[in-house]
């Protein structure tokens, strides 16, 4: 490491971007040149109040992009702003809001947040504009933590809404009689952070917003509705799926951008065999603490809770405060209290705080500022994500440096290799399916408890009837007038959550105190993984023994305990196809739908850091099934006839391994979201058959994807193999030698190379 240098940030990164010893481990550099702010004149008819308090905090005009946005809402139009983090979105929902209410004070907005942080911030930056333009504007968040003494006064008199999701799912809509002063006035909807409603939460989300805008008709009101976005490939579709309504799509940025370093930084080789590498967490601590000493303001994304609290303790040791000063170096994540987290984003605005370990709680949009370097401890999971955490670092003036540390996991180890997937590509599609059967009944179930539901009235799906008539058969509705009455006993919105596809999640209980207490609870369908009996269940780094799970009951009982393991579930998995919805290359590729049924054998315990094995265990579970859509991929006969059986057992365990890993990067989603089997002889193609699926019931779109971008998934997958720089099969690629075989890795790359 060089000596400290006294100067500007850009000097401080410019010679960590000189050191011979980073010079070693980036795997890739690009520099985004900088960007001149481009304006618009002030909207013709924007009250001049709020004029002159933009004015008084130095705003002299607006972005083009911000323009834009305010005449589209003001004209009536459902609009989705898609510019990069830092680009003054905020201002192009608050402003039509602050003006429509300027004019016309019984008017009504209603925000929604996916995040509790997120809402507060935005909260404080709503009423700090109106206050400026002294404008006496009635709002609030409404959540969980909200007194009932307030709920009430939002109720009755507040003018903007701040709530999230879940909120407007089990308690606003359920009881709109409620606020029919809110639902009669309203005006505007906001969405912000679109790009997070997706995969399942998005399905879910959507049906939400058909029940929102049913109760709207109902008061007499059409609301516009205006989306913010960070950049996805298919921001329009994303926007008009989930609002159920024609979008226009704002992504003219005007906002200027300073000069930008983005790097990938790869940890050394440490075992060549294995394909393993140093610390993720190590070397981004060594690049953070550098920046920190160098006087560079830096946030550092972390993983996981536990990663946070350890990165914080290592970067106060190494740059401890000095004698009776506070700390410039804080950790932020969820746990913390309400105003410790505010006081740190405080801290980092007003630059008291010089360093941050986050989450990615601070990756959506809660202003801190802008910041000089953003370092993100591994793969975030999605491209968006991931430049959504580099959009913290970079002021509108100056240079700034952005670094995604790769970990040792495939994912991350493809695109150190393959940096071109990261910079050259759009970000991923979003995607939802608020048809899925299991979701749009539960919703049906929801909306006809708030209103009753006619009989010629459609609910996403023009098979509307059908469904009723099933409802009423199982007892839910009654059937009178021409309409559908709800009928039964139970509260329907506090029946399923917006974030599972399961009916019923399994209650996870403490057992250790006095008395019982919940942790937590898991969806049932991933229950047999993580709270079998014996399972180490992890919650906010502790660690919890299941000591025992009663199924039929749907609740596990643990136990704090302190081991230096955790527990590993393995899955018996059968897969059938049901029915074939299209196909191409002579059935080499298809999609359909397939019922899929998983049993959980045994777990392995795994030690920590060196990951050996340390023990198993059976596992007593029934199995669970459920329908679902799927993709696969059939290799050529002639490929596959050039190996013998346990060869070409080993290529298809490489190939799934593969499809796995790679798969995440054409969709925007966790790679636990899409299940993967690898069958030698599949019984419904006869052949050698790669299965990818949607680990939801119904699914929420990802196989039909995947079939559209088959071939892109198979030379991603061939580019991984054929640039891994193992002999035989490691981690990074197609798996450790022992699963796939000494022949294993050289046989997947043809096949491959036969399928692309």
């Amino acid at each position: 490491m060089l000596l400290d240098r006294p100067g500007s940030a850009a000097d401080a990164i410019d010679a960590l971007l000189a050191d011979p010893a980073l010079d070693e481990l980036v795997a890739a550099h690009r520099v985004l040149d900088p960007l001149p702010p481009r304006y618009a004149a002030w909207p013709s008819g924007l009250d001049r109040r709020l004029v002159d308090a933009l004015r008084q905090r130095s705003v002299d005009a607006l972005y083009v992009h911000q323009a834009a946005a305010f005449e589209k809402a003001r004209g009536g139009h459902n609009l989705v702003v898609v510019t990069p983090t830092a680009s003054g979105k905020t201002l192009c929902y608050n402003l039509p809001v602050l003006d429509a209410v300027a004019r016309d004070p019984s008017a009504r907005a209603l925000y929604l947040f996916p995040t509790k942080a997120l809402a507060a911030d935005q909260l404080a930056e709503l009423r700090s504009l109106a206050d400026a333009a002294e404008l006496e504007l009635k709002t609030s968040t409404y959540d969980g933590d909200t007194p009932a003494n307030v709920r009430s006064v939002v109720r009755s008199a507040g003018q903007v809404v701040i709530t999230n999701p879940d909120m407007l799912h089990a308690a606003i809509l359920p009881h709109h009689t409620k606020w029919f002063k809110l639902f009669e006035n309203l005006r505007f909807v906001v969405i912000d952070e679109l790009h997070t409603y997706r995969g399942l939460f998005g399905s879910h989300v959507a049906n939400l917003v058909r029940r929102l805008r049913r109760i709207c008709r109902h008061y007499g009101s059409d609301p516009v509705f205006i989306c913010a976005s960070a950049t996805i490939a298919n921001p329009r579709q994303l926007a008009e799926g989930l609002i159920g309504a024609p979008a226009t799509l704002i992504d003219d940025n005007g906002a200027p951008r300073g000069r930008k370093h983005v790097l990938i930084v790869n940890p050394p080789v440490v075992n060549a065999e294995l394909g393993l590498r140093g610390s993720a967490l190590l070397t981004g601590q060594r690049l953070a603490q550098r920046l920190i000493r160098d006087g560079v303001q830096t946030i550092l994304f972390a993983r996981s809770r536990t990663s946070v609290e350890v990165l914080t303790t290592y970067l106060r040791e190494a740059l401890p405060a000095p004698p009776g000063h506070p700390s410039t170096i804080h950790g932020y994540r969820g746990g913390y209290l309400p105003n410790e987290r505010r006081e740190i984003e405080r801290g980092l605005r007003d630059g008291r705080v010089r360093g941050v370990v986050a989450t990615n709680a601070l990756e959506l949009g809660i202003d801190i500022g802008g910041l000089d370097a953003a370092i993100s401890i591994g793969y975030p999971g999605t491209i968006a994500s991931t430049w959504q955490q580099m959009g913290r670092s970079g002021r509108r003036n100056g240079t700034s440096l952005s670094v995604l540390v790769a970990s040792s996991a495939p994912i991350d180890q493809f695109l150190a290799a393959h940096p071109d997937y990261f910079f050259g590509r759009s970000p991923e599609h979003g995607l939802i399916n608020p048809d899925n059967l299991h979701l749009l009944l539960d919703h049906l179930k929801a909306s006809a408890f708030e209103l009753p539901v006619p009989a010629d009235e459609r609910f996403g799906l023009d098979e509307t009837a059908t469904l009723l008539d099933i409802l009423t058969e199982d007892g839910f509705l009654r059937p009178a007038e021409g309409r559908h009455y709800w009928s039964h006993d139970n509260f329907p919105a506090s029946s399923f959550s917006l974030r599972s596809a399961a009916q019923e999640n399994v209650v996870i209980i403490d057992t250790s105190g006095t008395r019982h207490r919940v942790i937590g609870e898991v969806d049932l369908f991933a229950a047999p993984l993580l709270v079998h009996e014996q399972a180490i269940y992890i919650h906010e780094g502790a660690q919890f023994h299941v000591d025992r799970l009663d199924w039929d009951e749907r609740k596990a009982y643990v136990s704090p305990v302190d081991v230096d393991y955790y527990t590993d579930a393995d899955l018996g998995v059968t897969l059938k196809v049901l029915d074939v919805f299209d196909e191409a290359d002579a059935g080499g590729r298809a999609h359909g739908e397939v019922m899929v049924a998983w049993h959980a054998t045994l777990f392995k315990k795994i030690k920590f850091h060196t990951h050996e094995n340390v023990g198993w265990g059976p596992i007593n579970l029934p199995e669970q099934q459920m329908h679902t859509t799927g993709a696969w991929l059939v290799p050529p006969d002639t490929a596959v006839a050039r190996f013998d059986r346990e060869t070409l057992d080993g290529a298809l365990i490489g190939l799934a391994r593969l499809a796995r890993n790679t798969a995440p990067l054409l969709l925007m989603c966790d790679s636990r979201d899409l299940g993967v089997q690898a069958q030698v002889q599949a019984p419904f193609t006869g052949r050698p058959t790669l299965y990818l699926y949607d680990a939801v019931p119904g699914g929420v779109g990802l196989a039909e994807r995947l079939f559209a971008s088959s071939v892109d998934l198979v030379h991603a997958c061939l580019d991984a193999v054929r640039d891994c720089g193992c002999v035989d099969g490691c981690p990074s690629c197609v798996g450790p030698v022992v699963e796939v075989g000494p022949r294993g890795k050289a046989a997947c790359k043809e096949l491959l190379a036969a399928m692309a």
